[in-house]
């Protein structure tokens, strides 16, 4: 007779499995509150300290962990030595095991116990799963309740499961105790506060498959990954629309990364390519969002709006002007969603985390056979040196304490004109600091004569500076640090515009 051992945390279909296996002359096996269950539930089952006449001690700590269960896992059915070995031991063939694990996870994140925490590591259950998938050549090991059927339908057509079944809940469990174990090592690992340990394991969800790529050609994968934050775009309700893209969701994540740091006044942020195209701030987010329109009029078309406010209907009905892929914000009114109903391709979602201003935490970027890790950005950084004769005004400084906001998400190298709350002119991702000075006053035009500019990095030369006051621009902010800093100061004094260095360089690539 064949064993099937049932220790599950998860319940939910183990009886009407149990009862089939017996139907089909299988003996089951359990121990604690899966035997109890099971028993209340009139499933003919046998405790496991029964079979192995060892009463299981230290509080439940240990009760699979036995020569009797683990050799009957672990046998190998035609290795002559082996079946005398389990015989001499009275042990029976267990060619099933169900196991599912204690929930360390959601205890980890739900309490700050951590006598709670360690007591839902689960030991035995990762021993038995482990040595089960080792010997899938013979033995069933089910991690997953919903594998239940495709079991039972082998099993009442062949009497045995397929060897590529076996090695699917092989894969399937080796994949959970994998994931279950960086896990752990993640709570050791913030205990002890180790941000980079010598060896990182990051556990990662799959959410969905992705219609494609970043191009059509190319597959693609969504997977969550939990690292003590919230807000994060994937975790938004999609109120309507069509399913998010790769790109949507990259996209969508930058806007949101990027309108937290504007978390004092209602702002929007318009992003295309990850990219800001538009950043606003007023007394409300209809004034907001047009000022973030008009810095880019064209560039917004099929672009991304994040809000830090709710959403109303005067702000809807600018909106649904031009066509507009995804809109995020915390909220939205009745009147604004009744207007966003209307466009049945915009995906609109909500994300009430969106105005919890800016967080701590790690960027993960992944090149061919590496992960580099590092600290996010995270610093404000809005203390300016004026470093010129000439000094700002205070509508100066809340302008460039407003650019260096949204300098941050430019990628390098980058500038940003501003005025009035609003960026006016924008260059970016370009190879020489000229070039994007260049492209921030073509894009701004009219606009940068009273307007203020934040740079990314410092001015290697002081062409920059000559040119930006050739344009009427009034101040200037950058972290300094070039060697030649003192003459892109004296070019300041010289045509008499304000200079402030913040010591805080944010290149984003």
């Amino acid at each position: 007779m064949s064993f099937a051992l049932f220790s599950c945390y998860d319940k939910e279909g183990i009886e009407d499995f149990a009862k089939s296996l017996c139907e089909l002359g299988y003996k089951i096996l359990s121990t604690g509150g899966t035997l109890n269950y099971l028993k209340d539930k009139g499933v003919e089952v046998m405790d496991v300290s029964e079979y192995t006449e060892f009463e299981e001690c230290l509080g439940g700590r240990v009760k699979t962990l036995h020569p009797k269960i683990h050799a009957g896992i672990l046998y190998r059915r035609e290795n002559t030595k082996d079946v005398a070995e389990l015989l001499k031991l009275g042990a029976k063939p267990i060619d099933i095991v169900v196991n599912s694990l204690y929930p360390f996870v959601d205890t980890y994140l739900n309490t700050d116990s951590d006598d709670e925490i360690i007591e839902k590591i689960d030991i035995g259950g990762p021993s038995m799963i482990r040595a089960a998938a080792k010997n899938f050549k013979y033995t069933n090991i089910i991690v997953d309740n919903s594998d239940f059927d495709l079991v039972l339908s082998e099993l009442k057509e062949n009497k045995a499961t397929t060897i590529e079944t076996r090695r699917y809940l092989a894969r399937k469990a080796f994949n959970l105790t994998a994931n279950y174990d960086a896990w752990i090592a993640k709570y050791f690992n913030e205990k002890d506060g180790v941000d980079y340990p010598d060896l990182l394991t990051i556990p990662f969800e799959k959410v969905s498959e992705l219609r494609y790529g970043e191009n059509p050609h190319q597959s693609g994968m969504e997977y969550k990954i939990y690292n003590g934050e919230s807000g994060g775009v994937g975790t938004a309700k999609i109120i309507q629309g069509k399913k998010l893209s790769f790109n949507n969701l990259y996209d969508a994540s930058a806007a949101v990364e990027m309108v937290k740091l504007f978390y004092k006044k209602p702002a929007v942020v318009a992003v295309k390519h990850t990219n800001p195209c538009g950043i606003g701030e007023a007394d409300t987010i209809k004034e907001a969002y047009l000022k973030a329109y008009e810095c880019d009029t064209e560039s917004i078309f099929g672009g991304i709006i994040a809000s830090n406010r709710e959403i109303d209907e005067s702000a809807a009905q600018e909106m649904v002007k031009l066509f507009l892929e995804v809109i995020i914000a915390p909220s939205y009114t009745s009147e604004a969603l009744e207007i966003f109903s209307k466009k049945k391709n915009l995906r609109v979602l909500e994300l009430p985390e969106i105005t919890n201003g800016s967080q701590f935490g790690f960027d993960y970027k992944f090149i061919p056979g590496t992960l580099l890790v590092q600290e996010r950005d995270s610093k404000e950084d809005c203390k300016m040196t004026v470093v010129s004769k000439a000094q700002p005004s205070d509508k100066e400084l809340e302008d460039m304490a407003f650019a260096l906001k949204a300098v941050k998400f430019a990628k390098s190298n980058a500038v940003v004109l501003a005025k009035d709350g609003a960026t006016v002119g924008i260059g970016l991702g370009n190879v020489n600091r000229f070039y994007a000075v260049e492209a921030a006053l073509k894009q701004a035009g009219d606009k940068a004569a009273g307007a203020v500019l934040a740079s990314d990095g410092f001015f290697p030369f002081d062409d920059c500076i000559r040119l930006l006051a050739k344009h009427g621009v009034k101040a200037v902010v950058e972290p300094g640090g070039s060697i030649k800093d003192e003459d892109s100061i004296k070019a300041a004094d010289e045509l008499g515009l304000s200079l402030c260095f913040t010591s805080v360089r944010h290149f984003k690539h």
